[in-house]
């Protein structure tokens, strides 16, 4: 079985600053990124917010889609952004619930009074 790769771009809550990575894992990319968000930013940019991804069959094919957006301007990843999620919402929501559905797992709910 061939493993997945995948690109992505994640941003802060202020998309400031976007970052381009590669990962075959994006639930625990994105949990590195928060438990570690000051390990290449300054707090000001905790890179937290996946905005954008592609899943790719191959490890040459992601490399040189990596490599590509890489070169890309900030103007040009802002408009890949937006073609696909115009309101730059996290897309690790939906991963989440995803995995829920495969795993056949039930959500856990927490009261209310737990989350202010």
């Amino acid at each position: 079985m061939k493993t997945k790769k995948f690109v992505y771009l994640v941003t802060d809550r202020n998309r400031s600053c976007i970052h381009v990575g590669m990962s075959t894992d994006l639930m625990k990319t994105m949990s590195f990124y928060r438990q570690m968000p000051n390990l290449f930013f300054d707090a000001g940019q905790q890179l937290t917010r996946l905005v954008y991804f592609e899943e790719l069959n191959s490890e040459s094919s992601a490399l040189e889609r990596f490599n590509l957006i890489s070169k890309f301007t900030r103007i040009q990843k802002d408009r890949m952004v937006r073609s696909v999620n115009p309101d730059w919402i996290d897309l690790t929501i939906g991963l989440d619930f995803e995995q829920i559905l495969i795993s056949g797992m039930k959500p856990v709910h927490m009261p209310v009074s737990t989350l202010s």
